[in-house]
């Protein structure tokens, strides 16, 4: 059932007021919800908030403030008069609605209700149970910032604005769940960031309508992306490191920020997106470049070396002669397929109990894993060797992704060739490969095509791809976004322009500060 706030007017009467908050949050049951009758100036007060989102001595600070005041000073009683000489406080607003009241008071807030009052007063105390920005476990680097997204939204837009200092940071904020009252926040850079997409994403989200929104950005996501629910190739980016997010805002990129998620949302990406990693430009373009193929030829073998083993072993005709050692001397009593299905079952298995597992009992759950499964397995004939090498090799390959959710997408693509190829050998390895190449063709991420630009070709930035160019060559912006302005440093034949028109203001600004 959909639940609609009704707008009811804020009385002048105090006890209207308590009566209907206390219908509606039900302040005798709710333990953590606080209700202070309080009285001064010859006037009765009420502060109401949620107990643990609240700075208690700012609520003590105001007490203090307030306790100072005569009946003679607010004679004749307006709420402006109270504001602006008896509340000492910065964020300070009024509401005249009693469900703006309520959404502010859930949201951690305090309402001081006033009588006589036409508005209620909403002070912004909130202190929300957070932890400490820390770098993020999947993004880690040698060299770099050591700061991470939070749950608590506010902390986040501070650290982009931190990084951004250009006044067309924009950083709007939306809602989104009918219940949970979900606090979203879109930012891009305004006369870089494409305005249509920026448009089409507060569209979408404005018109997200369900009671709820627990899991977050991950929610969002589903809600507001177009195309297959089933496609399990990830349309949008997630990092939790500022310094990755602020340079896709400055790329052209948008973000969606998610209170109580530190995963920040980007789009639109492209496949290779997923395949950077910061420590690529924490580096060496010379060394970054080797980390980025490194990395690119761990991802290859992940997806099709397992495949490819399992094709070489039921077709070995297949194989050279210097390569006739590929695949086993002895099947055994387990068809091969069967050996790298459940070879694959368990190192998912592995990931998810690694998971679960406290610290002190992770090398415990190594050896077991390393001993006595692998070990023994290979021992008694359920595996081969083989099988255990290269599915290894594929899990490590996995793990060098940068991007957890492709890596997850790559883990069940590796299945899908497994079978193909099992049951097709050779036609079926090409025909999966050419099926999953041709899904991500027509793969798009809010109108970007995935495989840019290698699908459609676009050869400069391709070479961008390949190899980590240095920051001093990267002149322009992807053009796949579509940003408003497409160059990231001015021309060499204008550079002469700008370097006069810039000593021209400070020759002006010299003369100003002389006046």
């Amino acid at each position: 059932m959909t639940v609609v706030p009704d707008e009811v007017k804020v009385s002048k009467k105090l006890a209207e007021n308590m009566q209907y908050l206390n219908e509606k949050l039900d302040i005798e049951t709710n333990f953590d919800i606080v209700h202070l009758p309080l009285h001064y100036g010859g006037r009765d007060f009420s502060f109401v908030y949620i107990d643990g989102l609240v700075k208690d001595t700012v609520v003590v600070e105001m007490m203090q403030s307030l306790e100072k005041l005569e009946k003679e000073d607010i004679a004749p009683f307006t709420l402006k008069k109270l504001l602006q000489s008896h509340l000492h406080y910065i964020e300070l607003d009024t509401v005249d609605t009693m469900d703006k009241v309520l959404y502010f008071i859930l949201s951690g807030a305090m309402a001081v209700v006033v009588d006589g009052a036409e508005e209620i007063i909403i002070v912004d105390v909130r202190e929300y149970p957070a932890r400490s920005p820390e770098e993020p476990d999947l993004e880690r680097v040698i060299r770099g910032s050591r700061d991470g997204f939070t749950e608590t939204i506010i902390f986040n837009t501070a650290l982009l604005r931190r990084r951004i200092r250009d006044p067309r940071l924009r950083i709007e904020h939306l809602q989104a769940g009918i219940r949970s009252k979900t606090d979203i926040c879109v930012c891009y850079i305004q006369d870089i960031a494409n305005e249509e997409l920026i448009n089409s994403v507060k569209e979408k989200i404005e018109a997200v309508e369900i009671d709820g929104l627990p899991m977050a950005e991950k929610s969002v996501e589903e809600l507001i992306s177009p195309g297959s629910y089933w496609n399990p190739f990830p349309r949008v980016r997630y990092t939790e490191r500022p310094d990755v997010a602020a340079q896709h805002l400055y790329e052209g990129h948008i973000l969606i920020i998610v209170d109580t998620s530190p995963g920040v949302m980007i789009l639109p990406v492209t496949y290779f997106h997923h395949l950077q990693h910061a420590e690529e430009f924490r580096q060496n373009p010379a060394i970054g470049a080797y980390m980025r193929w490194v990395r690119y030829v761990g991802i290859f073998f992940s997806i099709f070396a397992l495949p490819a083993w399992i094709l070489f072993a039921l077709q070995p005709e297949l194989l050279p002669e210097t390569l006739k050692f590929i695949g086993p001397k002895k099947v055994g009593s387990v068809p091969l397929i069967v050996q790298a299905l459940l070879a694959e079952l368990g190192i998912d298995l592995m990931r998810m109990a690694a998971i679960h597992t406290p610290t002190a009992l992770a090398t415990a759950l190594g050896l077991i894993a390393a001993v006595l499964i692998g070990d023994i397995a290979v021992s008694v004939g359920l595996f081969t060797p083989e099988i255990i090498l290269y599915t290894a090799i594929s899990a490590v390959g996995i793990y060098a992704t940068p991007s957890f959710e492709l890596a997850m997408a790559n883990r069940l693509i590796r299945k899908f060739l497994l079978l193909a190829t099992a049951i097709f050998r050779l036609p079926g390895f090409i025909g999966a490969t050419l099926i999953t190449i041709a899904y991500l063709a027509m793969t798009k991420s809010f109108g970007v095509p995935y495989l840019w630009p290698l699908l459609p070709l676009n050869i400069k930035a391709l070479s961008t791809i390949i190899i980590r160019s240095p920051v001093a060559i990267q002149n322009t912006r992807p053009s796949a976004v579509k940003p408003g302005d497409p160059d990231r440093q001015p021309a060499p034949a204008m550079k002469p322009v700008i370097e006069k028109a810039q000593k021209k203001d400070n020759d002006k600004n010299e003369k100003n500060k002389q006046k």
